[in-house]
């Protein structure tokens, strides 16, 4: 039986709260440009992602000195020296994850939280964490803000992921990393997806997809990204 039209009109938001459906307001242009000319025209297909990428108001996760380039397709700077993605690699990083609305997923690094928002426009459930506190307390306020009811953040270490939640179907790694913190690999469920940018945390890292088979793991590597360093708990140890 095919399901009525407006049904599936209405489909197509459930995972979005009503603050974060932002149509209509003065930055939407900017948002559809970006998906169409930097992320659709450089090969992301998803339509899942390319339809959250065209919703999430990207400009309310960056300071307002910031907002005239919130959708230009480069990072840019917030808060403790730390920064949010260009929009092109955050719909690559979804897309990797090959979500479905099921899935429930785990986020080191949430940042300003534009990732987070991302993710919770497709999944089920996201689980985020952030190591510094100040900006775990900014995002989680922002996400709350704007209705979002299915992300949960945490002020900790991403190193030892979250484990009272695990398995996760996806986990995604937004700091660069050495080597892939094997509790995050206990914590992904037998075939999930594990996205990372593993190598050098001072120059570039190469993007990796890490997927669980009979418990051990498969990577792939992607392309070459440059990303923040991971701090805490990975700096003492060796891969």
């Amino acid at each position: 039986m095919r399901m009525p039209l407006y049904i599936m009109i209405f489909a197509s938001f459930l995972f979005l709260p009503p603050s974060a459906v932002s149509g209509g307001d003065r930055y939407e242009k900017e948002r559809l440009r970006m998906v169409e000319k930097d992320i659709k025209a450089r090969g992301i297909s998803d339509k899942r992602v390319l339809s959250v990428m065209a919703k999430v108001p990207r400009h309310l996760f960056v300071d307002k000195r910031y907002r005239s380039q919130a959708y230009a397709d480069h990072p840019l700077p917030i808060d403790e020296g730390q920064t949010i993605s260009q929009p092109y690699i955050v719909a690559l990083m979804t897309e990797l994850l090959r979500l479905k609305p099921t899935d429930r997923v785990l986020e080191i690094g949430t940042g300003s939280g534009y990732q987070a928002a991302v993710l919770a426009g497709i999944v089920k459930e996201v689980y985020t964490i952030e190591i510094r506190e100040g900006l775990a307390g900014k995002a989680r306020g922002l996400l709350e803000k704007l209705g979002y009811k299915n992300i949960k953040v945490k002020h900790a270490d991403g190193y030892f992921g979250w484990k009272e939640h695990a398995p996760f179907d996806a986990i995604i790694v937004t700091a660069a990393a050495n080597h892939i913190p094997p509790p995050l690999v206990k914590q992904l469920r037998e075939g999930g997806r594990l996205v990372i940018p593993l190598g050098s945390t001072v120059f570039y890292q190469m993007l990796t997809v890490v997927t669980k088979k009979r418990g051990r793991i498969v990577a792939e590597q992607i392309s070459p990204v440059a990303f923040v360093p991971m701090v805490g708990e990975i700096t003492k140890r060796k891969d």
